[in-house]
């Protein structure tokens, strides 16, 4: 029998929120509040300290201003963020080439093995939040179990800055007393029915065998809920290779109408991979667009550049073409830019009339990464619609 494995979910602590504070130390110990600033705007991310007023996570900015009237509201610096989830990143890869993310601000890693290392589980994740506070001056909190699902819920149990491990054999006792909303696939139609049944926590599911819950919920669910619910998943931390595509995504819990506010989360997303682009020196030759409406279809769309290129008003542009015509006015829920067939810039080979003009333009994006850099995203711009 297989040795049980050491996976860690790494999960930062109100991220926008944390950078937003470390940037303006006059921020500390005061609600923040991240996100679109506008009528239609929702909460990106609230500090610990506006949570304590009910502000939370795609929350409607205008609710959030009622309940918390002297929080102090901030718009996303989306490019700000990607490049402190690159530092991020590399605190990960110093632990093990196993990284799956989730987001710009969590991760899965699998850290089989390296006891010899770094010590026990626990003891590396220790280690591993003194290196991202060391490369970041942020806090991260880590779940360590032998499962993804486990570990993922251990993660936000003791938060900010905390360290839940779950042994192996330990897994029912730990999950029994939780909400099924705990419960990986639960959405709040789910976590009714479960409750409509007498469900209430996971161990009310626990107690209900595989062929009970297969009727209820059928083959693929009932099998799913019965084997998370007593511990049981052996998902891989599934690394991404890198340099085949670079890409942001957004979940709106929720759904946004306003096309012009779409737009403006487009530019942003669009800003953020323009920035690692040149930060790897890559050019992208295809821009893609993610796409997905309620409840659960998605559309991806994609076009291929004449140039390849790193210029956000060129990514920007493209994904608000392909916006525009794969969407029909409903309701979106989630928003994704990424550019794919990239090529490094000193092998693009793109000689022509108008290299001085492209070599301007190139120091001006570098410029205007330099000044965002050290004084945030709100300090320059293209020009073109910021979200509200």
């Amino acid at each position: 029998m297989a040795a049980p494995r050491t996976i860690l979910h790494a999960d930062m602590d109100a991220f926008y929120a944390a950078v937003e504070q470390r940037d303006d130390p006059s921020l500390k110990g005061k609600p923040v509040i991240v996100g679109g600033l506008g009528k239609r705007g929702v909460v990106s991310t609230a500090s610990y300290e506006a949570r304590k007023f009910g502000v939370h996570s795609a929350l409607p900015t205008a609710i959030a201003r009622s309940r918390c009237p002297d929080g102090i509201y901030l718009p996303v610096r989306m490019s700000v963020y990607a490049g402190v989830s690159a530092q991020i990143r590399e605190a990960f890869e110093e632990f093990t080439p196993l990284i799956e993310p989730l987001s710009l601000d969590e991760a899965f890693l699998d850290v089989t093995g390296s006891e010899l290392l770094f010590g026990s589980g626990e003891e590396t994740a220790r280690l591993l939040q003194a290196k991202v506070l060391e490369r970041t001056r942020l806090t991260i909190s880590i779940g360590v179990a032998a499962s993804k699902f486990v570990a993922k819920v251990a993660s936000d149990l003791d938060k900010p800055n905390g360290i839940v491990v779950v042994p192996p054999g330990t897994e029912v006792e730990f999950l029994a007393p939780l909400p099924v909303s705990r419960l990986w696939g639960a959405g709040k139609v789910t976590q009714g029915r479960l409750a409509a049944l007498g469900l209430r926590t996971i161990q009310d599911v626990q107690q209900l065998s595989r062929k009970t819950l297969v009727a209820q919920f059928g083959e693929a669910f009932g099998t799913h809920f019965f084997e998370i619910a007593n511990g049981r998943d052996l998902r891989s931390v599934v690394p991404d290779r890198g340099a085949k595509s670079i890409s942001h995504e957004v979940t709106f819990e929720t759904d946004l109408i306003d096309t012009d506010h779409c737009h403006a989360i487009l530019l942003q997303l669009a800003e953020g991979v323009g920035r690692r682009l040149r930060r790897a020196e890559l050019l992208g030759g295809t821009v893609k667009l993610k796409l997905r409406f309620p409840p659960f279809k998605t559309l991806s769309r994609q076009i291929k550049l004449a140039t390849p290129t790193d210029d956000d008003r060129v990514i920007h542009q493209s994904a608000v073409t392909l916006f525009d015509a794969a969407r029909s006015g409903e309701p979106v829920r989630l928003l994704g830019v990424g550019v794919a067939n990239l090529v490094r810039e000193h092998e693009a080979g793109q000689p022509g009339l108008f290299d001085a003009d492209r070599g301007k333009a190139k120091r001006a994006l570098r410029a205007m990464d330099d000044i965002r850099d050290r004084f945030g995203d709100g300090s320059i711009g293209h020009g073109g619609s910021r979200a509200e």
